[in-house]
């Protein structure tokens, strides 16, 4: 018999790989996708899924709660991905941040409270951290978030243990480090450079390019929570990362490289307020429970590369929106 998993954020970019990841991987789950379709939810990623009858797509907001209620009501299981997650907006708009990252996860949480599920997993980010000179973070370290995102995000994960503290619903949080691969929004570092270089423009690096990122490939993450929503314990934290930490200046050089564009397209640009310095994640508490990540990160990058090039169509008819040539221009998230 077929369960029922509420993926909430499914039409973003991680969301989207893993309802994919999911149908690919499983017979035993059908899925339901929650999506508010803000900028960053594009209906583009599902296409070839739209048919498929495990599928089900609710255009919805997370804040709102009987749209909530309903669905969490059919579900089994949840993972929620809906979350505002670009950083310079949140110095602009701090407030959208705060209403669905943190607001958002409470309508959530208070409908599993009401209905029950079998888990829920809060897909957090190692951004809520803070940044760190040397070592690595574990899920026991102090939250230390620097920015309106990673302080609405990190809201959102301890109002999500508390609800396993207080009320023993099943949940689990994940902290996951930057991601990339296919559909990404081209705000995030990898795309936007790929993009740009692509067309031979300009690829705007923050500061001196010296700030150190993890990168987990998307595909990995899809796996580490599909793990997690079947061995994953109750009330715990997992930090889900790659394991390849990169300087920005060294991940473009990289896709210069993979695209046969010169260093010249480089640009330096006035650093971004609060930019963190290094993010690391301590990655033994999952891989002692059996998971680690799969791919080789040059081969994944190299077949991101490839994919943004094969799905011009894809990123186009985003770069293509109203003001965004304008806004990116020498703004990005390297996350």
């Amino acid at each position: 018999m077929r369960k029922t998993l509420l993926v909430t954020g499914g039409a973003g970019f991680i969301g989207s790989n893993f309802i994919h990841y999911v149908l690919d991987n499983t017979s035993d789950l059908e899925i339901i996708n929650l999506d508010k379709l803000t900028y960053a939810g594009n209906p583009d990623n599902l296409k070839s899924i739209e048919k498929d009858p495990r599928y089900r797509f609710v255009k919805g907001d997370i804040c709102h709660e009987k749209t909530v209620d309903e669905l969490v009501k059919e579900a089994d299981m949840a993972v929620n991905f809906a979350a505002e997650t670009h950083v310079d907006r949140s110095l602009m708009h701090a407030g959208s941040f705060i209403q669905t990252d943190v607001y958002g996860t409470f309508i959530l949480l208070e409908a599993m409270r009401k209905h029950g599920l079998e888990k829920f997993i809060q897909v957090s980010t190692d951004e809520v951290y803070g940044s760190i000179e040397s070592g690595s973070f574990k899920e026991t370290d102090v939250l230390n978030p620097r920015n309106p995102y990673s302080a609405s995000k990190a809201g959102a994960d301890r109002l999500a243990y508390s609800f396993f503290a207080t009320y023993g619903l099943p949940i689990i949080i994940t902290r996951a480090s930057n991601n990339f691969g296919p559909y990404q929004h081209p705000e995030k570092v990898i795309p936007l450079f790929i993009s740009n270089a692509i067309d031979k423009n300009p690829l705007p690096l923050y500061g001196d390019g010296l700030n150190v990122r993890d990168w987990l490939y998307v595909q990995d993450h899809c796996s580490a929570l599909f793990f997690l929503l079947r061995k994953g314990a109750a009330g715990e934290v997992y930090n889900v990362g790659g394991g390849n930490e990169m300087t920005n200046i060294e991940i473009t050089r990289m896709i210069l490289s993979e695209l046969g564009r010169p260093e010249s397209l480089i640009k330096p640009v006035k650093d971004r307020l609060g930019h963190d310095r290094r993010y690391s994640l301590s990655l033994e508490k999952i891989k002692d429970i059996g998971w680690q990540p799969e791919h080789d990160f040059h081969e994944a990058l190299k077949y991101t590369v490839r994919w943004y090039c094969e799905n011009e169509w894809w990123w186009r008819k985003v770069k293509d929106r109203k003001g965004f040539s304008d806004y990116y221009r020498a703004q990005y998230e390297d996350r």
